[in-house]
């Protein structure tokens, strides 16, 4: 299929044949780990062929120049500077990278929210056992209707003793796009540095990286950017790199930025450099009228859920992306156990994927919409629930 041809491509069941995925399936989950084209996929699979032809050429040589290259590319899709982006494997390692790159002193402040995505959290508790950093987490309103909302519970947390203020583009467990710029706007009011985990931002929202204004912004290629599993990009203000360091030392260090993320040993970067593949398939689709008509269906679904099980939606329609969450029906307490094990129940009886997870007191289904999804996905949703 050209470009042209993508550029027509209705939404729904036509664009199913691009991807792999079961076609007996409700796919409901492209938030996890994104689903990736065919034909992104077959050009990573020649990139490891070009790889495994001359191995040595191909590390000393090849991958150098043409890493720089997909960075530039992902940069541009971003409005930021090649230089000023670096890859990693995911958005963990990413986040991993700056958290313990940086120097805290005991009793310093590190505030976040509660809608801080799991292994961040992790990475947060770590700093707790070892630099001695005390992690503030205020409550955000759950259900929210506003931004104000928002800016106003992240404000409540900061204090003196605040030295990083790390925050979700898009929570992961709620699906909520938090007012970022406002958010970075509060903290630096206040002399604190930001630390955005946009996992989720690339594809979803429209995203001018540097527009933010944070000092570390670190996203996902593989969820909504069509990339293969495995790319995920940290960008660094020019002034904020040097202190940056990989969370695996090796040759590179003391070269600054790029020469320390680019090189950490042998490793297969195809998924990196397949990112202007994923590129090329997300623009002749047109990254507007992809948003637009997944922002659509999901929020359109979503009530239609709430409305059906008498419960509601977890925001207002403009604080969703390509996500949404709904309250699940009672009757299940709300634990990341029971979430689990309903999700592994919807999928084995039912063939429909959908996260359900914890968010205040009760467990809420997380809906995503990719352009494969159509409306009947979520009403197998409504009968499997149904069905128990």
């Amino acid at each position: 299929m050209t470009n042209d041809d993508l550029g027509r491509l209705p939404f729904g069941h036509p664009a199913r044949r691009l991807f792999a995925l079961d076609p007996e399936a409700a796919f409901l989950n492209n938030g996890s780990f994104g689903a990736c084209p065919t034909r992104v996929l077959e050009a990573q699979d020649a990139i490891r062929r070009e790889m495994e032809r001359q191995p040595v050429a191909f590390f000393a040589d090849i991958l150098p120049v043409r890493l720089r290259a997909a960075a530039q590319r992902l940069a541009g899709f971003l409005g930021a500077a090649g230089d000023d982006i670096v890859f990693v494997e995911n958005a963990t390692a990413g986040m991993n990278a700056v958290l313990r790159s940086l120097r805290f002193a005991r009793g310093d402040e590190i505030l976040t929210t509660d809608h801080v995505y799991g292994a961040v959290r992790q990475v947060l508790r770590h700093l707790e056992a070892t630099a001695g950093v005390v992690v503030v987490e205020p409550t955000l309103p759950w259900p929210v209707r506003d931004e104000a909302a928002v800016v106003e519970a992240v404000a409540r947390g900061l204090t003196p003793r605040t030295r990083l203020l790390v925050i979700d583009h898009i929570a992961s467990r709620s699906a909520l796009i938090l007012p970022v710029a406002k958010l970075v706007e509060l903290a630096k009011a206040q002399g604190v540095p930001v630390l955005v985990d946009g996992a989720h931002a690339p594809g979803q929202v429209e995203l001018d990286v540097p527009a933010l204004g944070a000092d570390w912004v670190i996203g996902n290629c593989h969820k909504w950017l069509f990339a293969p599993k495995g790319a995920a990009f940290l960008w660094a203000r020019a002034d904020r790199q040097a202190e940056l360091h990989p969370p695996v030392i090796s040759h590179g260090y003391g070269g600054g930025f790029v020469a320390e993320f680019d090189w950490v040993g042998t490793r297969d970067a195809s998924a990196w450099l397949a990112v202007p593949d994923a590129l090329d398939f997300l623009e002749a689709l047109g990254p507007a009228r992809v948003r637009e008509r997944n922002h659509a269906l999901v929020t359109a679904m979503a009530e239609t859920l709430a409305s059906a099980w008498r419960t509601e939606v977890g925001a207002a329609r403009p604080l969703f992306g390509a996500m949404a969450t709904v309250r699940m029906p009672a009757g299940l307490p709300p634990t990341w156990e029971a979430g689990r094990a309903l999700r592994k129940r919807l999928w084995d009886t039912h063939r429909v994927e959908v996260p359900i997870m914890p968010v205040g007191d009760a467990l809420w289904a997380r809906l995503s919409a990719q352009i494969f999804n159509v409306p009947d996905d979520y009403a197998r949703l409504a009968r499997a629930v149904a069905a128990g």
